[in-house]
């Protein structure tokens, strides 16, 4: 029996990156890899509470970072929180996201918007404000462990060797958006044309050749790889409030989110990367599982 809400990736060859778009997913290379199941989609709300309810575990946005961690900070940023995305009510230059991310006390997987936000009515959405500890914590607690960036590189792909996106080369499929992501000009203008102003319900776009549900759009997703490129990219998951040297190792994050803009960061695409410190916690940042056993073995579930 295969196990629970997981997809059979199988394994083989594949030409990993982009020459067409931005610098960090150069160059184009082979990589060979072997099977292995994936979980459909990422981690929701209602499987990171049953996580929490049965370990205690509480997140990073939960917890007041560490002033020594932080040397310099202001200490009234020094309490439990994480990003918040906030629109700018009109066009804003694009070289600064603290224009439109907003460091926010009391925000976290419980309270995605703020502290006197909530999850009703978000079981089946993605959870978000999980840091790299955060899905690390879940996946071992689920008998899992998180994919590396090949792994979910080819995941991704589902069998479109070379592809622009998960579904093919072009952006709409008979007229209709594939992921969820940003329409209009960002930070200010969101058209809605995929009817999503935020994070949507796994399974609100079609699956990949795989079966996989939200590679690409709503939201990134970790990777258990470092962050090797010297290119560090900035457009739209920003670190949390930073220290002049960064305390935390980063890791690769892949799929881009809601918030990817053709106009600005045109990232939900298998081949996009980005480098996130660890203790980055945000409302457009989630992961998804990886078990690494045959084809037809027994199932696992939390």
């Amino acid at each position: 029996m295969p196990p629970k809400n997981m997809c059979w990736v199988p394994g083989g060859e594949f030409r990993m990156g982009s020459a067409e778009f931005y610098p960090e997913e150069r160059p184009v290379h082979r990589e060979v890899i072997e099977g292995f199941w994936l979980d459909e989609h990422p981690v929701t709300v209602a499987e990171f509470r049953r996580f929490v309810k049965a370990t205690g575990h509480q997140t990073t946005a939960e917890t007041a970072p560490s002033a020594a961690d932080f040397p310099g900070a202001d200490p009234a940023l020094l309490v439990p929180g994480s990003l918040v995305f906030v629109p700018t009510t009109g066009p804003v230059r694009l070289d600064d996201y603290t224009r439109w991310w907003a460091w926010t006390p009391g925000a976290d997987w419980r309270h995605p918007d703020g502290p006197t936000s909530d999850v009703a009515g978000r079981d089946r959405h993605p959870v978000t404000h999980v840091s790299f500890f955060d899905a690390q914590a879940y996946a071992a607690w689920a008998g899992k462990e998180l994919p590396t960036e090949v792994e979910w590189g080819f995941a991704a792909r589902g069998g479109l060797d070379g592809a622009r996106f998960a579904w093919g080369d072009e952006e709409l499929v008979h007229h209709r958006r594939q992921a969820n992501s940003w329409q209009g000009e960002f930070p200010w203008q969101n058209l809605l044309d995929d009817g999503y102003a935020g994070t949507s319900p796994v399974g609100a776009f079609p699956a990949n050749g795989y079966g996989l549900l939200d590679v690409t759009g709503n939201v990134w997703e970790w990777t258990s790889d470092p962050w090797t490129d010297d290119h560090t990219p900035s457009c739209c998951a920003p670190a949390n409030p930073a220290p002049a040297a960064e305390p935390f190792a980063r890791r690769v994050v892949k799929g881009g989110s809601h918030l990817c803009a053709p106009s600005y960061c045109l990232r939900y695409r298998p081949a996009a990367r980005q480098g996130q410190t660890e203790d980055t916690s945000t409302g457009h940042l989630g992961f998804r599982c990886l078990l690494r056993q045959p084809q037809g073995s027994g199932s696992v579930s939390p």
